[in-house]
């Protein structure tokens, strides 16, 4: 959550801290601000609001020309989405000026400290608190790198600081402990962001940052040091995407482009992954087959969309590997005492991996001395770096909040691991995997398949406007997408969306049916465990009560079609690969009723793309 950004170069400090706030608006929308250093003094604008507010204010008031400059786009934790409680923040005389991320746990206790100074507080910020001591750290010590070390030392929970001195414009210092920071590296300038997004226009030359290490970068250097003060190196890595990954080519919102992207993102994230006879080649796991083979529980970890890709993944890793395999929600993880051993291999699932419950929980289960695999898009993040091994996913810059292409690419390399597992401990024949993985490369076809019908999805969404609740029902992995669906609308539309199982039905939910009552129900294939039957048999009960059924089924599914007031077709695929063409309609309807409905769907109202607060 929240967007930094920091420059130090030869360029106009405003127009590259705006433009990269403008790219990570996504990770908070709650207001924006920036921060300049100006002939002795610092020059500053913050509005509640998105950065359009900001970009207002700025062309009324213009700010000086500058070289260095920091700026903030936030997701409200301490105090509400007000102009004083927007970033930056500056310490009692004005000679610092700090933004944030994450949360100052010990505030309370170092409010008072301050206030017992003398300070005078404006806002209901945690963030001011560190303003005020890095200040007075500052005027102590006369050097702004030496005073974030200090400040740090007393510091306690998850925060990335970032820090300019009205008194010094060749530098800006960050610091992080729990939360991302990224460093660009430039020819006669430097970048500091939340992500690489924010100076990707810039420079894809980056250097990523370890935990309790101090950043200070000025024009032509970059240096590091750990919270004890002892010189420390971060670790230089290529960005593989370029600007235009990030812009929206022609698309009304980034998730409609994101959507669309799908079937490239599928081939991207299987490239290289498999030999030309189908068996797999996971470079990136670290962990010994040895070590794979002595696996005897799997424990996923994840939250929100992600736990749905573990719930997809559950069932295909239980079926392939014949290794019980629990999914979790990672905030609830640590908390309820966990079973774990040297034999349990713990996947972390995460888009930014940056998700902070998911990092506490990957902490904790390694010192339990379990193995540690994360699925993650973005490469030199926190989570992937703390885990013994990695499966990227290959997804490229995911700018819309509501998760799309994440989420398909996870579920992909879930399979990927489910296969590889069963690969290296032999529960399935080389052949088997071979033509799971035959199967995989004909995703992109099929997805695409579905992109090309886009529009009859966008009429029933027409029809639809005016629903107040829809639900949606599945079995087997057309469960989770029941849920993934149900997600989807409350992020977007904000109309009242739950998924079931349809088993579940008698049990309860089918008391919410009433007439008209819209109804998604993900058909299984045909041919595996009765499952079919016994869904269309749940499809007749909802709809002798007056639900409008809306069913995604096989193209060549003539009983669907008899119990459907809608029918989307899908391609046919096995039972177990049904969750990545069934997601895609459900991600189409809901980008479109929201739209339809005024909403703004790269940015929804309370979210942030990536969680990195407890």
């Amino acid at each position: 959550m929240c967007g930094i950004v920091g420059y130090v170069g030869n360029k106009r400090a405003q127009d590259v801290v705006i433009e990269g706030l403008r790219r990570l608006e996504y990770r908070g929308y709650d207001s924006a601000g920036i921060a300049l250093v100006h002939e002795g003094t610092i020059e500053w604008r913050k509005r509640a609001g998105k950065l359009a507010n900001l970009e207002k204010a700025l062309a009324e008031a213009p700010l000086p020309g500058a070289s260095t400059g920091i700026g903030h786009t936030r997701w409200a934790t301490h105090g509400a989405p007000t102009d004083l409680n927007a970033h930056p923040h500056l310490g009692n005389s004005g000679r610092v000026a700090l933004v944030h991320n994450g949360i100052i746990e010990n505030f309370a206790s170092l409010r008072a400290e301050v206030e017992a100074a003398g300070d005078d507080l404006l806002s209901e910020t945690d963030t001011e608190i560190a303003a005020h001591l890095l200040e007075s750290a500052l005027e102590r010590c006369g050097n702004l790198t030496e005073a974030m070390q200090q400040v740090c030392q007393v510091l306690e929970g998850a925060f990335t600081i970032v820090a300019i001195d009205a008194q010094d414009p060749s530098r800006v210092v960050a610091a992080r402990r729990n939360s991302p920071l990224v460093v660009g590296l430039g020819e006669g300038e430097n970048f500091i962001g939340s992500d690489v997004a924010a100076f990707i226009e810039h420079t894809r030359e980056a250097l990523e940052l370890g935990q309790d290490q101090i950043v200070t970068i000025t024009r032509d250097d970059v240096s590091v040091i750990g919270f004890d003060g002892a010189p420390a190196e971060g670790k230089p890595y290529h960005v593989d995407w370029d600007l235009s990954a990030a812009e929206k080519d022609g698309y009304d919102w980034f998730m409609r482009k994101e959507i669309f992207e799908q079937p490239r993102a599928i081939g991207d994230a299987l490239l290289g992954r498999h030999d030309a006879n189908g068996r797999l080649q996971l470079d990136e796991v670290r962990i010994s087959d040895d070590d794979l083979r002595q696996v005897d529980k799997i424990i996923i970890i994840a939250c929100g969309t992600a736990f749905y890709a573990g719930l997809v993944a559950k069932y295909a890793i239980e079926h392939w590997t014949r290794i019980p395999c629990e999914v979790e929600l990672a905030h609830e993880f640590r908390y309820r005492d966990p079973i774990l051993t040297r034999s349990t291999l713990v996947v972390a699932i995460s888009q930014s991996g940056e998700t902070a419950d998911t990092l506490m929980a990957i902490r904790h289960a390694r010192q339990q001395r379990s193995k540690v695999l994360a699925i993650c898009n973005t490469n030199g993040s926190t989570i992937p770096r703390e885990s013994d091994a990695v499966i990227y996913t290959h997804a490229g810059p995911e700018i819309g909040v509501a998760s799309t292409k994440g989420f398909i690419t996870q579920v992909i390399a879930a399979y990927l691991l489910g296969l590889y597992l069963a690969q290296v401990k032999g529960t399935s024949y080389g052949e088997e995997v071979a033509g799971v993985v035959a199967e995989l490369r004909d995703m992109p076809d099929h997805v695409q398949r579905i992109l090309d019908d886009a529009d009859e999805l966008y009429a029933l969404a027409a029809e639809l406007k005016d629903t107040k609740s829809v639900l949606f029902l599945g079995r087997h992995v057309g469960f989770p997408i029941a849920l993934e669906g149900a997600l989807k609308l409350k992020e977007l539309a904000y109309i009242h969306a739950e998924g079931f199982a349809a088993g579940e039905l008698k049990h309860g939910p089918i008391a919410l049916i009433e007439p008209g009552m819209p109804v998604f129900c993900v058909l299984p294939p045909r041919g595996r465990d009765q499952l079919h039957d016994k869904m269309i048999s749940a499809i007749q009960e909802i709809r002798a009560r007056g639900a409008r059924t809306i069913v995604l089924a096989e193209d060549d599914d003539l009983e669907a079609a008899a119990y459907a007031d809608t029918l989307i077709k899908l391609p046919r695929v096995s039972t177990l690969l049904q969750a990545v063409p069934a997601v895609v309609p459900l991600q189409l309807f809901a980008c479109e009723l929201a739209t339809l409905l005024g909403h703004d769907v790269d940015q929804p109202r309370n979210l942030a793309k990536s969680v990195t607060v407890e």
